[in-house]
């Protein structure tokens, strides 16, 4: 694969999966510390942001299906081992963001917001699976 397409790849997973750089960084913390199981407070602490706050980020990924709810512990989250491809995409995402912070940030913050981007979500069409 060239780094064209995997860069257009991440973009593209940027664009449509994550609503903010909190969203992001959640998510890697998720990916990095696998199979860890992390609570809404614990990370806040690590997000620097309020409980309430943390626990949004954490649904919003759940709900998006990139994190998993520890079904032994409520209100617990970690990162589910997706397939290889998957895997290979959160590696290359980590690895860009590291490399291309600030290209990476403008992405998210240059994206329409979270609302309204949810709206349109409504909208989309999707196909039915076999």
């Amino acid at each position: 694969m060239t780094d064209e397409i995997r860069k257009s790849q991440i973009d593209q997973f940027i664009v449509e999966q994550i609503d903010s750089v909190p969203h992001l960084e959640a998510l890697l913390l998720l990916w990095n510390t696998r199979p860890k199981v992390w609570s809404a407070e614990q990370m806040a602490k690590s997000l620097y942001v309020r409980s309430e706050q943390a626990a949004k980020i954490l649904e919003g990924l759940l709900q998006r299906n990139l994190i998993l709810n520890d079904s032994n512990l409520a209100e617990r989250y970690t990162y589910g081992e997706g397939s290889d491809e998957r895997n290979s995409l959160m590696q290359a995402v980590d690895s860009t963001y590291r490399k291309e912070l600030v290209r990476i940030s403008s992405l998210i913050h240059s994206k329409a917001s979270a609302s309204v981007r949810e709206f349109a979500r409504a909208f989309r069409f999707t196909r039915e699976k076999d």
